[in-house]
């Protein structure tokens, strides 16, 4: 992947969780971090679909996953995968530490019924 429109590599992330769901005490299963804002959002699996409805309100097309050990990038406008792309800011991911879902003492005992 070249580095396209929609993608800053100097852009740092906005944090290591979703701030759409810390303000209003939700709670995330996977992360994704916008390419061009560095905006950290919960993914579509999650309840309130957070990195989704960004990219619909400002138009950054790019997200790339910000989970350890993920490294690709996926394309709104064009719906395509990428494997790998550019480097971006560090961190690349949430802290290992933090867990999956997240964050710690907000995620409901039945978090998996709640995805279906």
């Amino acid at each position: 992947m070249t580095t396209p429109n929609g993608i800053d590599p100097s852009v740092p992330p906005s944090g290591t969780g979703c701030g759409d769901c810390d303000a209003v005490g939700g709670w995330w299963f996977h992360l994704r971090r916008c390419a061009q804002c560095g905006h950290i959002g919960c993914c579509d699996d999650s309840p309130s679909k957070h990195a989704t409805a960004h990219a619909q309100s400002t138009g950054h097309p790019v997200i790339r996953s910000f989970e350890p050990g993920e490294d690709w990038f996926w394309n709104y406008d064009t719906s395509e995968l990428f494997d790998s792309g550019p480097d971006l800011a560090p961190p690349v991911c949430h802290p290992a530490d933090q867990p999956t879902p997240g964050p710690a003492g907000r995620v409901p005992a039945n978090w998996a019924e709640t995805l279906r």
